[in-house]
């Protein structure tokens, strides 16, 4: 053979790698939008990310996973959503809150929200059996459950009357929910003062214009909320209101007791809706799940610090009380 050809031969050889590697196809992409903190979501997507891995779904290797958090600021939700679209990511992942915006940014790019109070009452789907468009995930049904937690804070303060509600009046979910513990705390004949915050801002001046004599405070769930946990549970303490929420991540940062669905087994099984459409299925033929797993977690150091005396027999039931 003659050295040119040899040569010719040898280079055409060291390319074929290179040629196989960009006949390969990419890897899909994941944009996870965290509508609180990194640090507020990693448990649930510690869990998400387990599942996908045993789905097949490893990061790094069969997909990638692109995460952006909007730390409670709703008015960060369209960006990160118009990032991901120009990114071309194959799925969003997301929460309830943030769902409208990414809507606004793509009807095309399938969206999953892993946590959505009411998804049907705030327009994100057509229906649960059949979303139609590209949205579909998770209900937390919170609002089905206020009835369950007002039972639970009257076991924990035998004979209340006063009950504060606050809630974020700018997300669409929580002005649900406040209205339903309203109409559900009138037919248990308890007087109602509410507590309307928007910004990180109004949190302490709502608990310094509370003048009436509430017993107990029932907190709805949205991200702003979750993203200021601690600081309202300092507050609470502080006005000696026991406090209800709706996942035990709130009790884990000081509030009394919680009821509803466990939030990382939602996150799992989000996992399974985005293993579902990057395998090619639409998300308008997915149904919308229901929880399965409902947990009621009471922090007895908070109880001890307010000077309850909570039941035996309600600690009995509890999932998991922390001392």
């Amino acid at each position: 053979m003659r050295r040119r050809e040899f040569i010719t031969l040898l280079g055409g050889a060291a390319a074929w790698p290179l040629i196989a590697r960009a006949q390969e196809p990419a890897m899909p992409t994941i944009g996870v939008l965290g509508t609180a903190s990194a640090l507020a979501w990693s448990k649930w997507t510690d869990a998400f990310v387990q599942r996908l891995r045993a789905l097949g779904w490893i990061e790094g290797r069969t997909v990638a996973i692109e995460y952006r958090w909007a730390e409670g600021r709703s008015e960060r939700y369209a960006e990160i959503a118009a990032e991901f679209v120009r990114l071309k990511v194959d799925v969003i992942v997301t929460s309830g809150g943030a769902v409208a915006a990414v809507k606004q940014a793509t009807a095309t790019i399938p969206i999953v929200f892993a946590v959505a109070n009411d998804p049907l009452g705030s327009g994100l789907v057509a229906s649960l059996s059949r979303p139609g468009g590209n949205v579909t995930g998770l209900s937390a049904q919170q609002s089905d459950l206020v009835s369950k937690r007002l039972e639970l804070l009257r076991e924990v303060v035998p004979g209340f009357r006063q009950l504060a509600i606050m809630a974020n009046v700018g997300y669409p979910a929580a002005v649900l929910e406040m209205d339903e513990v309203q109409g559900t705390a009138r037919t248990f004949g308890f007087e109602v003062a509410k507590l309307e915050i928007r910004r990180p801002e109004d949190i302490a001046p709502a608990f310094e214009a509370l003048k009436g004599p509430a017993e107990v405070l029932y907190v709805c769930s949205d991200p702003l909320v979750n993203a200021n946990r601690i600081r309202i549970n300092t507050l609470a303490l502080v006005a000696r209101l026991p406090t209800s929420y709706a996942n035990r991540e709130y009790v884990d940062a000081g509030g009394l007791m919680s009821y509803g669905p466990n939030f990382a087994d939602l996150f799992r099984r989000s996992a399974e809706l985005v293993d579902k459409v990057l395998r090619g299925t639409k998300p308008a033929d997915i149904p919308v799940e229901q929880p399965t797993k409902f947990e009621l977690v009471i922090n007895l150091k908070t109880a001890k610090a307010l000077g309850l005396d909570v039941p035996p027999m309600l600690l009995a039931r509890a999932d998991e009380v922390i001392e």
